[in-house]
């Protein structure tokens, strides 16, 4: 939760810089990150103005100049010592994470503990998979040596969400540092502490050079970062903001990567272990408050085993606890709008013949949701159309996985998704329209540093994470030379007719009789 004023600053933190480090103050103007649990102020931050973005993202092409002209090597002994500052201190910036998000102090420590993972991998497979690499260059070009390597793009510019704050922001920062660039990091107005944490600590690794600069503020401080001369945008949030970031940045011919919301579906088979089903869809629904862009929302389950699994995700989904305190499952809806979508979601379910098996209507409180799950819910209503961003489950009865298919597609997302099935997961998987699917687990895809993330229709376009997510911070670099004088000189204009009856020859010769293409 946020609040703004255009009182001075007064905290340690509104003096601020854009740099992660201290520096006179700048903006007077500054909003307050609530606890969504209680209201309280959990810190106070500066709005910067379009100019100091303007003038940070400036810093970070002198910075990035720098930065990308030190070895892999050398990048990746800094990251390594950022890495065991965020390993020592993970309780810390979990405290932080759990203040502005509500979210259980295990579950803050979990993305940190994932986010870690992700920047030693980057750091350590960086030049492996962005360096010199030679290519073959075809027998047209047999007299030339092919290479091709991946450089760094400049100034990244990464807008993130407050759901995971830390897991998912770090997955576009550490990647596009690993690969050389330079990152200038809006967080959102809800989290922007961890945002300052995550700059400060860097600095301590990386004092002389504004590397990863943060800019707090509201809504216009990250319209003037996307319309900034960055030279990527990385974003992630909803749909409708990620289109207004698209626009902002076109201006520049800036490209984006985008990675918004999901509706993402469970497949239940009737070989299904049930009990891990159940596990994995509680769990995936509800954990962080249902706040999960790849978390479950819809199920569908086959008819043979559709009773059994209902009856054991209500025994496990009664067992989930919501509240504040040290024993509970689940936090607080983070941002103070949502409750209203997720209350005319179940509504319009209810309201359409859908019943609730727990929760309901009256589960959704002031700060705090209960666990809701709903069957019999249409397939055309909110519930199962639009993104809810609640601890919701809605389950629905399928003659065959089929079927299942079929209604796991009919949306226009495609983040996400899981299969449960012992002989078919696999198979299932690859039929479902998504960027990522995992099979007898739920988000496990996201926890793999090896793996692409992203997803296809209205969850956007581009990769984070793995050797996509390194390449996606580059521009390919083509390099040939020559290494003997070919036989046919074909790029000049002293070719003759007679050059061109011999090239006609070869490649009638190479390829004028086969009906398949051949494997080289």
């Amino acid at each position: 939760m946020t609040t703004t004023s255009a009182k001075p600053a007064t905290t340690p933190e509104e003096a601020v810089s854009a740099t992660g480090g201290t520096s006179p103050r700048g903006s007077a103007e500054t909003f307050d990150s609530l606890n969504p649990a209680n209201g309280d102020v959990a810190g106070t931050y500066p709005v910067r103005s379009a100019e100091e973005v303007r003038t940070a993202v400036a810093r970070a092409h002198t910075a990035a100049a720098w930065w990308s002209a030190l070895s892999y090597d050398e990048r990746g002994e800094l990251l390594g010592r950022w890495k065991g500052v965020l390993a020592r201190r993970m309780g810390q910036l979990g405290q932080i994470v759990h203040d502005e998000t509500g979210k259980p102090h295990g579950d803050a420590q979990l993305e940190v503990v994932l986010a870690i993972d992700h920047l030693a991998w980057a750091a350590r497979h960086a030049e492996k998979v962005l360096g010199p690499r030679r290519v073959r260059p075809g027998l047209l070009m047999a007299n030339q040596a092919a290479t091709v390597e991946y450089k760094a793009l400049g100034v990244i510019g990464v807008i993130g969400p407050w759901n995971y704050p830390v897991f998912t922001p770090m997955g576009s920062i550490v990647y596009a540092l690993a690969a050389g660039n330079a990152v200038v990091f809006k967080p959102s107005e809800y989290t922007p502490g961890v945002g300052v944490w995550l700059a400060e600590s860097f600095a301590e690794v990386v004092p002389d050079h504004p590397v990863l600069q943060v800019v707090t503020g509201l809504g216009k401080t990250g319209a003037a970062l996307a319309s900034s001369a960055v030279d990527k945008i990385a974003f992630t949030g909803s749909t409708d903001t990620g289109k207004l970031v698209m626009a902002a940045a076109a201006a520049n011919l800036t490209p984006v990567i985008i990675e918004a919301g999901g509706k993402d579906a469970m497949l239940v088979d009737e070989d299904a272990d049930l009990v891990d089903a159940a596990d994995a869809a509680v769990w995936g629904g509800m954990s962080n408050a249902g706040q999960t862009c790849v978390g479950v929302e819809r199920v569908y389950v086959h008819e043979r085993v559709y009773d059994d699994f209902v009856d054991e995700v209500m025994k496990q989904a009664r067992s989930v606890r919501v509240g504040s305190d040290a024993e509970a499952n689940v936090g607080p809806i983070t941002m103070p709008s949502q409750l209203a979508v997720i209350k005319s979601h179940v509504d319009d379910a209810l309201a359409r013949g859908a019943r609730a098996l727990i929760g309901g209507s009256d589960a959704i409180g002031k700060r705090f949701v209960q666990p809701t799950v709903l069957v019999d819910v249409p397939e055309d209503s909110l519930a199962v159309t639009e993104e809810t961003f609640g601890p919701t489950l809605t389950i629905a009865k399928v003659r065959d996985m089929d079927e299942a298919v079929d209604r796991a597609n009919a949306t226009r997302y495609g983040l996400g998704g899981a299969v449960f099935s012992k002989k078919r997961g696999v198979e299932l998987a690859r039929r479902i329209r998504s960027g990522m699917t995992s099979v007898n687990s739920v988000i496990a895809f996201a926890a793999m540093p090896t793996l692409p993330f992203g997803g296809v229709g209205d969850s956007g376009f581009g990769r984070i994470h793995g050797p996509d997510g390194l390449k996606e911070f580059t521009y390919a670099k083509a390099i040939s030379r020559q290494r003997i004088r070919p036989p046919m000189l074909l790029t000049s204009f002293t070719r003759t007719t007679k050059t061109d009856g011999k090239v006609a020859q070869l490649i009638t010769l190479m390829h004028g009789g086969s009906s398949t293409i051949p494997k080289r």
